[in-house]
């Protein structure tokens, strides 16, 4: 990747299509302002008067509001916020861990595959795709069924038994368990 010399601010934002990059480029003599998303640039200002005020752009297939923040802090110096759908960089951080399960799956045919459960809505996302998923009550709790390329696969969930830990959520692929993800 090129080195840009205004680069004042880098976010990994992590959706259900993806863990998107996000940089912006701040000109503090020109008040030139880019903003890349995964490397490509979607808003370029060149010559801007006003080097404070937000940026609003639209982040991924979900279509999620992320708004940049310049803010001064004294003298010529200036803050980088981001926010994603109305909440701060990192509380939006922690409220997508406990919405989502993610899984890194490498299938024998050397396929790769990053899987995620939205919790709230239950969509399976594989590689950015919304998948076709089908589910059944099973004795222990359910089990919703797709597949990854042409292997069988299913997300069992069952209760902990405790109220803190909730629900479990485990991906089994071709009958084996999958390690969830730790990004």
């Amino acid at each position: 990747m090129p080195f840009h010399g205004d680069l004042v601010g880098k976010w990994e934002v992590t959706l259900s299509d993806g863990v998107h990059s996000v940089e912006f480029e701040h000109g503090t003599t020109t008040g030139k302002r880019v903003i890349r998303v995964d490397g490509k640039e979607i808003l370029r200002r060149d010559w801007m008067f006003k080097l404070v005020g937000p940026e609003v752009f639209l982040l991924g297939k979900s279509n999620a509001r992320c708004v940049i923040k310049v803010e001064p802090v004294g003298g010529f110096s200036y803050s980088y916020e981001l926010e994603v759908n109305g909440k701060s960089y990192h509380k939006f951080n922690e409220n997508q861990s406990r919405a989502m399960r993610t899984w890194l799956v490498n299938l024998p045919s050397d396929e790769q595959y990053r899987v995620v459960l939205e919790k709230d809505t239950l969509d399976i996302w594989a590689n950015g795709q919304k998948l076709e998923a089908t589910g059944e009550f099973v004795e222990d709790g359910t089990e919703t069924h797709f597949t990854l390329g042409s292997w069988p696969a299913f997300i069992k969930a069952v209760s902990s038994g405790n109220r803190r830990e909730g629900i479990i959520h485990s991906l089994i692929v071709n009958d084996r368990l999958i390690p969830e993800a730790t990004d």
